[in-house]
C-alpha cells in the first residue's frame, strides 16, 4: 500500500495561517493537526471525543475547527488537535467537505460525484 501526502495551508480564528504536509489517511474519520501547528494558528480545544487506533486501543482527543486551503478547494472543518509526535492527516470527512476523494489505485485525489438525493 503506498502512502499519498498533500500540502495546503490551514487557519484559525485569529487568520494565522500554517503550511502543513497532510498524510491522506482514508481510513481516518477526521483530520489531525500536530499540536506546533494548531498552537500556532490559536486553536481551542471545543470538545473531547473517543478515537480507535489501528491496533485497537481508544484514545481521547480534543477537537476544534479549522480553515483548510488546498490546491482543490478550502472549506472549514473539524480537526482532531494532535499531541506530541502526531503527524498531520487528512481524513474522509475534510476530503467529502471538499468534494474530493482519493484513488486507491494511483493514490490521487478527485473530485468525488456528487449526489443531490
Amino acid at each position: 500500500m503506498g502512502v499519498t501526502y498533500v500540502e495546503g495551508q490551514v487557519k484559525g480564528l485569529s487568520n494565522k495561517q500554517e503550511n502543513v504536509k497532510f498524510l491522506v489517511d482514508s481510513g481516518a474519520t477526521y483530520s489531525l493537526l500536530p499540536k506546533a501547528v494548531w498552537e500556532a494558528i490559536g486553536l481551542k480545544p471545543k470538545r473531547k471525543l473517543s478515537f480507535t487506533l489501528a491496533d485497537g486501543t481508544t484514545v481521547e482527543r480534543s477537537v476544534s475547527e479549522a480553515f483548510v486551503i488546498f490546491p482543490q478547494g478550502e472549506a472549514h472543518t473539524p480537526v482532531i488537535l494532535g499531541e506530541e509526535g502526531d503527524e498531520a492527516l487528512l481524513g474522509v470527512v475534510t476530503l467529502e467537505i471538499l468534494g474530493l476523494v482519493l484513488n486507491p489505485f494511483d493514490r490521487t485525489l478527485h473530485p468525488m460525484r456528487m449526489l443531490l438525493c
